[in-house]
């Protein structure tokens, strides 16, 4: 994983070239952004188990088979099992979203999940959902603006729920 300098430089010395004008705009907007992007990193990380929770809550709400005997999520051994696999999901996204960049999420955590859950017999779809709710709560919790650096953060918002959508589309 490169931090968004790093791979703008070895971008350009791949190329052979220095680092264009437009690439600097992007590092130094970035960089004027970086107290909101750990304002919003930090919303998600004290709040994940509250996020886990909640989502976990909405889920087994939506879809019932899942807590009732034979379901996979049955019993609170499996239980537990998923909304670790959920708050695993939620750390990489918030990893993701302090770099600016989805490949620790897709190198780290994603790469290999849905065979796994299909090797594991755990309905994709119904994972899927669940990060679709956690990307809900996480949302709500990143866009309170009651304590966080003022500024339009739709951008960032924009982004973060890219990397929930990520996440929801390659278990689903």
């Amino acid at each position: 994983m490169f931090d968004a300098f790093t791979k703008v430089i070895a971008q350009a010395d791949a190329r052979g070239a220095y680092v264009s004008g437009a690439e600097l705009d992007a590092l130094s907007a970035m960089v004027a952004d970086s107290n909101k992007r750990t304002d919003a990193v930090n919303r998600m990380t004290s709040g994940a188990s509250g996020i886990v929770a909640n989502a976990g809550r909405a889920l087994f709400a939506a879809q019932p088979g899942l807590i009732a005997p034979g379901g996979n999520a049955y019993t609170s051994r499996r239980m537990a099992a998923c909304l670790r696999d959920m708050e695993i999901i939620l750390r990489y996204v918030t990893y993701a979203t302090f770099a600016g960049d989805a490949s620790v999420l897709d190198d780290r955590c994603l790469n290999g999940l849905r065979e796994t859950y299909l090797a594991l017999g755990t309905p994709g779809a119904s994972v899927a959902e669940g990060v679709r709710f956690m990307k809900d709560a996480a949302l709500a919790a990143v866009g309170d603006t009651n304590g966080i650096t003022a500024g339009d953060c739709s951008a960032l918002m924009s982004e973060i729920g890219g990397y929930f959508d990520k996440a929801a589309s390659a278990v689903g």
